[in-house]
């Protein structure tokens, strides 16, 4: 690139490295914490029909009506409450950030999902990132603290927490509510296998928006994600969404899903009892420290082996799980497995236990 291209570019930006997805094809994907269960197939079939009668020369209903109702009959949404509707949680994060005024702060405990500072500085904003406890617990002096030194606009709390998998404690994220003067969005990517919301507690909160993603429940194709808040906050992000954000082909085949929500919902308590099975044997290798999971992936520790050597190991051996490198706030050598099927599961215990070094 030319320097005079180059003087175009925001310092920050040309400092970040771009979020890195890894090539999975042909291997046993448990790195993107996804479902590994397909539809039955007479649901399939039923789907299929319904995308035939989709109009793809057409735009996209922009206000996505249909989908919001579904959302709200298959999410118990007040209809009080306002639905925004983003391409992914990512989008919603950016939207978040991109309406917040000059020289705003971000918030979130660290280690959390890396889209929050991502996102934040590419749009050059602030982050500030408050360490966790050892225990992977809110740190509350500290997140008290950072709120008086900061006043964070927005403040992102993921429940369950990702990577670590915890759910923070109730008293905790409320007394942040209570303490700050910006916006807390609790993100519940998880929450299908946590079995915990704030869903409930909205109408309470002015400044609390809910966030979730249909990725991990099953549809992490469609990218789809929802925002649900007071109106006085939705309406004002509603002004700066993209027109058309929500494609033809995701809208008719999210509200498809949400009419089979069952399907979805017996396909994650599958999933957690895989977790707990998982979460058992990994815990029987000696030297492996397995952290507890309220969510659909395992975070752990090697405490005598090198998580490199291990995860390339593995990843030759045709299984793809993720390497966390060098990340504040967790301890060194840390792997994270997707919870996969029953086979999925057998077959990453079967090539650890034979590649791993107590």
């Amino acid at each position: 690139m030319s320097k005079k291209l180059q003087d175009l570019i925001r310092p920050e930006i040309k400092d970040m490295a771009a979020y890195y997805v890894p090539e999975s094809a042909g291997l046993v994907k448990l790195d993107a914490m996804e479902n590994p269960f397909s539809w039955p197939e007479e649901m399939k079939q039923e789907w299929l029909g319904l995308l035939s009668k989709a109009e793809p020369n057409r735009y996209p209903d922009p206000a996505a009506k249909e989908l919001v109702e579904g959302l709200r009959d298959c999410f118990d949404i007040d209809s009080s409450l306002g639905v925004i509707l983003g391409n992914g949680s990512d989008e919603l994060i950016q939207l978040i950030v991109m309406a917040m005024k000059n020289g705003s702060c971000v918030m979130a405990p660290m280690p959390s999902f890396v889209m929050y500072q991502h996102i934040a500085r590419s749009l050059g904003v602030k982050f500030v990132g408050v360490p966790l406890s050892e225990d992977f617990s809110l740190d509350m002096p500290a997140m008290l603290e950072a709120i008086n030194a900061h006043n964070p606009a927005v403040i992102f709390l993921a429940y369950p927490n990702n990577p670590t998998a915890n759910l923070f404690d109730d008293d905790d994220v409320e007394s942040i509510i209570d303490t700050t003067d910006g916006i807390v969005v609790i993100d519940e990517a998880y929450q299908p296998f946590a079995m915990k919301t704030y869903m409930a507690k909205a109408q309470q909160f002015e400044n609390v928006l809910i966030m979730r993603t249909v990725s991990k429940l099953g549809l992490a194709g469609l990218r789809l994600g929802f925002l649900v808040g007071h109106n006085s906050l939705t309406s004002q992000l509603e002004k700066i969404r993209l027109p058309y954000n929500i494609n033809v082909f995701t809208q008719l085949t999210a509200n498809f899903a949400f009419k089979h929500i069952d399907v979805l919902n017996a396909q994650a308590v599958l999933i957690c009892e895989q977790r707990e099975a998982l979460l058992k044997k990994l815990s029987t290798f000696a030297g492996v420290l397995v952290f507890p999971s309220k969510a659909n992936f395992i975070l752990f520790s090697l405490l005598a082996d090198s998580a490199e050597r291990v995860f390339n190991e593995l990843k030759d051996a045709g299984i793809l799980i993720k390497k966390m490198g060098a990340v504040q706030g967790l301890p060194t050598e840390c792997l994270r497995v997707t919870v996969g099927s029953h086979e999925e599961n057998s077959l990453f215990l079967g090539a650890f236990a034979s590649i791993y070094h107590s």
